[in-house]
């Protein structure tokens, strides 16, 4: 299976913005796909922390 390119992805991205969007909202759309991308990746790859722990950690 041939996964989609990084060209198309950001097409499909600028489709999905209103045509007043601004820069600053296509930069926004750009960083929250990356840190979805690499919280996937992270996931797939065991680099995770259980909830439990987490809270463990930071006193809640």
């Amino acid at each position: 299976m041939q996964t989609e390119t990084t060209k198309k992805k950001a097409l499909k991205l600028l489709d999905k913005l209103p045509d007043s969007a601004s820069w600053e909202d296509l930069m926004y759309q750009i960083y929250v796909r990356q840190a979805i991308e690499a919280g996937l990746r992270d996931s797939d790859e065991g680099r995770t922390v259980d909830v439990k722990e987490v809270r463990k950690r930071f006193e809640l």
